[in-house]
Formats: C-alpha cells, structure tokens, sequence
C-alpha cells in the first residue's frame, strides 16, 4: 500500500472511531453540556469535521457545506472567524445529529476525493494537515469520554454509557512502591522533527540537564489515596500549595471526582457506573493541586517532564491500557519489572513543570500556529497517555497540559524524589 492510501486508510479508521464512540449515545445524550470546559458530543463529531472542511477543502475551493457551521463549530480559531460561544455549546439542539452525521459523511467522501486527486506535489502540502487532523480528531474522540462521564455523573440516576464490566472486584493490596534512580546529567529531550508526525509543542529536541532522582516504578494506588485521606490530608495546610488548599477547602473537596467513601471503600463512578475501586489500583480524577500534595505527604515530589521523559529511555507506548484495551479505567500493576512501570495508559501523570515553550519552539504560521502556543501559560504538563487515549496517538514526547484544579479529565500520580545531596524532595 502506498503512503497516499495509507494516509487515506488512517484518515477513514479515525473518523470511524469517533462514530463508534458516540453509537452508544442517544441524540439527547450527545446534546449534553455539563460545564463550560466540557463540550456536547455532537459538537465535537462537528468540529472535527469542520477542521477538515476549513483546512483541507476550502482552500481547495470547495464549498462549505453549511455556511453557518463555520460560526457554531470553530473552537478558538481567531484567525478563522468569530465562533460560537463556548460555554453554550449545549444550546444547540439544531442542527440535529443526524444533520451531523451528514456533515461528516459528506466531508469525508470529499477529503478523500481531494488525497486521492492530489498530485503528489500537492499530496506533500496537504498531508501534514490531514495528520494535523487526525491527532486532533484523536485528541477530541478522549474528551467525548471523558466529557460524557462528566454529563453522566450529573445525573442522579449514575446512567452507563455502557453495560459491561461494571463489576465489583475484591480489594487487593499493590507491590511495595520501589523508587528507581537515575544519574541525570545532561540528556536530550522533546521529538525529533524527521521521526513522523508530533506536535509543534514537542519541538525542538534540545539538551537539559538533570540532577540525579529516583521515580516510582508504578502509579500512586487507591489504598495509597486512602492512607492520605485517612490522616487528614485534606485538612492539613502543610501539605498544600497556597493555591491548592484554597481549592480544596473553598470546594469542599475530600475524594477524587467521581468519588465517594463508604465505610472503607472508595466507590467510583466511571463509564460502567458504580462500582468499588480496589485498593491496587491507580488513582484516578485527582488535581494537580492533590496530586502534589499527596506526593507531599508521601516525602516526596511529583517528577518534572524531563524526568519523565527520561525514565522512559526512549520506550515508546505498546500494549499498555490504552482505549484499546477495553478496559476504559486504571488497571493495576501486575508483576515486577527492572524500570518503572505504567509509564503509558492508565492515567494521564501530573508534573511538576509548568507549560511553557521549549528552547527555539517557533509558532507556525496562519491559523494552525494557534494549535498549541497560545495556551503556553498557568498550566501544567501531563505525561504517558491514559485508558480513554488511542494507543497510536501517545509517544514518549507527548506532552498533555491542563489548569491544576482539573479534575474531570483521568489525571493521577506518580511519585518522584531527589538523589542528589540535599535534595531528599
């Protein structure tokens, strides 16, 4: 098969993810908008077309399909146009989602028309936009889930999105946490440009240095949560950043989103419904305010992204616990292993550094430089993918940035700490 119907065979599988993801939804479910930073599904089936539509076609002198979309379905685009509001996207029962699926029916059959057409002078401009798209469209198949159980969870009837594997397992206890060291020094971090398609923001790969630390083999575990809750973490401003304890105490927060203690269990709700979570497994829907202060609590820190990076020696994502898997929540370790473990899957993992451009990182030019730049300011980095991400769309580079009182997107810990002398944190 050659890199055109390559390119046109991923283009068609990632569209067809997203259709599969919604199937389950009725259209009242997809008109759903629970808070501002969520969006209904239907937006999202349309704005990932729109994409398409806005970046691949219109400068090919196609017509739009509806002009009005252009204005209710560009997200933050500002050199493309005005948009419609965001936190009213739930508003817009019309158009209907089967107008929606014919939007997308539509655009597809024409985007493939134009990669098949396409000399292969214009094959080589258009194809970075069409991979573009599809990460984005990736990108956007994880906020349905992640934004449908946000919806869910507003319901007192705790509905499923699906009805399977919603079961009950016995509490176990995870392996002793081990903390792996590492010498630092200096290394090499980010993409490399010519290694197939990565985000602006992984760019350029450049030299840092290091001082020696120590990671966790393995994600910070619900029993582990529990010993924090149990001592009052909560309640105890030593623990906190300034920030983080205003947070929690202005909001009530005592449990992980999505969760609530019973007795000795914490029972969770995610996209099976309720159920008990077992004390071995990762905890999840936790800030990046507790998650350092569990780290803190722990005596230890949350690692940096060049940490992170780092501890991967360059593994790239496999078989771990991506969407993939079917298991679509945190699962826990299992066995041992030399190096630390469920670096990929399972829980996006918080870090200590702060969302900023990496030395040389350029903006690109037109509409598309305001994909990732823009938002390069009072977040935080998050690493290694989760259970809602597709398993082809994380590397060991991917870096994910959300404010620190998130909560709602499958966000957990890993721990880390300092080798050097005087550096026990």
């Amino acid at each position: 098969m050659d890199e055109r119907q390559i390119l046109i065979e991923r283009f068609l599988a990632t569209r067809a993810a997203t259709e599969r993801l919604a199937e389950p939804l009725s259209p009242e479910d997809q008109l759903l908008q629970s808070m501002p930073d969520c969006s209904p599904t239907k937006w999202h089936r349309a704005h990932t077309t729109w994409f398409f539509e806005t970046f691949v076609l219109l400068p090919a002198g196609v017509a739009p399909f509806d002009p009005s979309f252009a204005f209710l379905f560009n997200s933050y685009y500002e050199n493309v146009g005005p948009r419609h509001a965001r936190p009213k996207r739930g508003v817009l029962s019309r158009p209907a989602s089967s107008e929606i699926a014919a939007y997308r029916s539509a655009v597809d059959g024409l985007v493939v028309e134009r990669l098949e057409r396409a000399s292969d002078d214009a094959l080589r401009t258009i194809q970075p936009v069409v991979e573009l798209g599809i990460a984005h469209e990736e990108q956007h198949q994880e906020l349905m889930l992640t934004d449908i159980l946000n919806a869910f969870s507003e319901n007192p009837t705790l509905p499923a999105y699906r009805k399977s594997g919603a079961s009950a397992k016995p509490r176990g206890s995870a392996p002793p946490l081990r903390f792996i060291e590492f010498p630092g020094g200096a290394i090499e971090i980010g993409a490399a440009a010519n290694n197939g398609f990565v985000f602006d923001n992984e760019l350029p790969r450049h030299r840092v240095w290091l001082e020696p630390f120590a990671l966790a083999d393995r994600l910070l575990t619900v029993g582990e949560w529990k010993e924090f809750a149990d001592a009052g973490g909560y309640e105890r401003p030593v623990l906190w950043l300034s920030d983080g304890f205003e947070f929690v105490r202005s909001n009530g927060i005592r449990a992980p989103l999505y969760a609530r203690r019973d007795g000795d269990a914490l029972v969770v709700f995610g996209l099976d419904g309720e159920r008990e979570a077992a004390d071995d497994e990762p905890l999840a829907h936790v800030s990046f305010y507790e998650a350092d202060a569990i780290a803190t609590f722990f005596g230890a820190r949350l690692p940096t992204e060049e940490e992170w990076e780092t501890a991967t020696g360059a593994r790239e994502a496999g078989g771990e616990n991506f969407r993939e898997s079917g298991a679509l929540r945190p699962l826990a370790a299992e066995g041992t292993a030399a190096g630390p473990r469920q670096l990929f899957g399972d829980v996006w993992e918080w870090t200590r550094s702060s969302y900023s451009p990496y030395p040389g990182f350029r903006v690109s030019d037109g509409a598309l430089g305001e994909y990732n730049g823009k938002f390069m300011v009072n977040q935080f980095v998050l690493r290694g993918g989760s259970c809602f991400t597709p398993r082809g769309h994380i590397r060991a580079s991917y870096r994910n940035f959300w404010y620190p009182s998130t909560r709602f997107q499958m966000t957990g810990v890993r721990l880390a700490r300092s080798t050097h002398e005087g550096g026990a944190r």
